[in-house]
């Protein structure tokens, strides 16, 4: 009887290896990859200034437990659990741009370790750590462990439920490890409904063997029930504002299935080069290859196939949890490929040489989805610098802007600027967005001076603001002083005498 699973005693000398147990595994076998993996996620981690996303996930986090599951009820749902989660760590290490993306970066960490476990248990050592290695330098892991964002969570969630299933697959006589992964599928539901997808490849991986294993496939089907019931609320709540979070994602054709690849890896280059290793690993044991296959081909046909309805969910983001099992097929092929540490070596320096354009793209300032260009914390420097007791502060957000909360980011606590439009914020309004003032007369309470800050670099600032409240500005005050910067613009006005 073939087995998916390589025995401990016979992982040392199976396909892609040397035949000789590495120096320190399995515990080197899975540091290695997760401390360069940190590294790469560390190094220039603070650069980017905070995009639309990570606002979001700041401000939200900022709110109390109560106001935001009352917002989650009305928005966002998906994102609920990271939402939480984050609440308690920004309250524990604050809100600096290294804390709000740090649990990213230790989950990118941790996924490259069980990235090198699973290739171990599949095609032995040295395809392991290539494989967690590899993984370290594709540049969309240094993009999303930089992200103040649940994705790179989701990531970790779905590959350690990968690595679990092959474990009950050990013992599929165990509840105990069924139990553990339908726990995890629990939580990867939690943390992002649409990543669910993942059980399609796990599937996909249990038919492969159930001709001779059918308790296997009914254990299997019971556990992924069961993750799935826990998941129930998000799944639920998420469905019925899908169309709202979603409107603007175009229904793909299928063209999209070839290019959303380039996407996932943040890199032509490294698709590529990726897909290649991966293909060098097509003579190592089926029953080892497919199920890894299946795991990076059947996600992204299922959440194609189910976003040519009402709702596409076809976004890059969502099917990033397939790197890894890219990675683990990679590494089998480089360990195929090598005859030897130093060819190892060479390939993996020459992909990081390869892939050094598109890492040093990722820490640009404006790289995380910053609409526009909009220098936020130029803005924050401005106010600063000219900033009066008593000001008050006008911001004009629409679309993807995130002009107010990503000023006031950069302010920090000092100097306090009063919204003068403002009757509700965001976090009082249980949703994303603030509300305004219907009658903006009745809300300015005398100021001297106001701050407006605007998209785009126009001549006439006031041209961006909401007609009605630039006819109560124009009425009162007068333009002292206006600094244009990256995408946005700001002006000073000061009350006609």
């Amino acid at each position: 009887m073939t087995t998916l699973i390589r025995p401990a005693q016979d992982a040392e000398a199976g396909p892609g290896t040397t035949g000789r147990q590495l120096p320190g595994t399995p515990f080197g076998l899975w540091m290695w990859p997760a401390l360069a993996t940190l590294a790469c996620t560390l190094t220039g981690i603070r650069g980017p200034l905070l995009g639309t996303d990570e606002i979001v996930t700041w401000d939200v986090a900022e709110r109390s437990t109560a106001r935001i599951l009352a917002m989650l009820h009305r928005v966002d749902a998906v994102h609920g659990t990271y939402y939480l989660l984050m609440h308690g760590w920004t309250a524990l290490f604050g809100s600096s741009h290294t804390s709000l993306r740090m649990p990213s970066a230790l989950a990118m960490a941790a996924t490259a370790a069980v990235v090198a476990l699973i290739g171990r248990r599949l095609f032995g050592e040295r395809a392991g750590l290539c494989g967690g290695v590899l993984f370290a330098v594709v540049p969309v892991v240094s993009r999303y462990g930089q992200e103040a964002r649940s994705y790179a969570l989701v990531v970790l969630a779905a590959t350690v439920a990968t690595l679990l299933l092959l474990r009950a697959f050990d013992r599929p006589r165990s509840w105990g490890r069924w139990a553990a992964y339908s726990a995890c599928l629990a939580v990867v539901g939690l943390l992002h409904l649409v990543a669910l997808t993942v059980v399609a490849g796990h599937l996909a991986a249990v038919l492969l063997r159930a001709r001779r294993r059918r308790r296997e496939l009914w254990c299997f089907l019971a556990a992924a029930a069961v993750g799935g019931a826990c998941a129930a609320p998000v799944i639920l709540l998420g469905r019925s504002q899908a169309s709202r979070q979603l409107f603007w994602v175009p229904e793909p054709d299928l063209w999209a299935l070839a290019g959303i690849w380039p996407q996932v890896f943040a890199s032509s280059l490294c698709a590529g080069a990726v897909v290649t290793l991966a293909a060098l690993a097509g003579k190592e044991r089926r029953e080892a290859l497919l199920p890894c296959a299946a795991l990076v081909v059947v996600p992204p046909l299922v959440l194609w196939a189910a976003s040519h309805g009402d709702v596409s969910y076809f976004r890059f983001q969502y099917v990033m949890f397939t790197v890894p099992y890219w990675a683990v097929l990679a590494g089998a092929g480089l360990a195929a490929a090598a005859r030897s540490w130093r060819v190892v070596a060479v390939v993996l320096a020459a992909l990081s040489l390869l892939v050094l354009p598109d890492q040093r793209r990722m820490r640009e300032p404006f790289e995380h989805d910053v609409p526009h260009g909009a220098d936020y914390a130029g803005a924050a420097r401005t106010i600063e610098k000219y900033h009066r007791p008593g000001d008050g502060v006008v911001y004009v957000r629409g679309g993807p802007w995130m002009l107010d909360r990503g000023v006031r980011y950069y302010l920090g606590r000092d100097p306090e600027l009063r919204e003068v439009f403002l009757a509700r914020s965001a976090a009082e309004n249980d949703e994303l967005y603030p509300a305004y003032c219907t009658q903006p007369a009745r809300c300015l309470r005398g100021e001297s001076r106001i701050w407006v800050v605007v998209p785009g670099t126009g001549p006439d600032p006031l041209e961006s603001v909401p007609a009605v409240q630039a006819r109560v500005l124009r009425a009162q005050y007068t333009t002292y002083g206006t600094e244009r910067l990256s995408g946005l613009t700001v002006a000073l006005l000061q009350r006609k005498s």
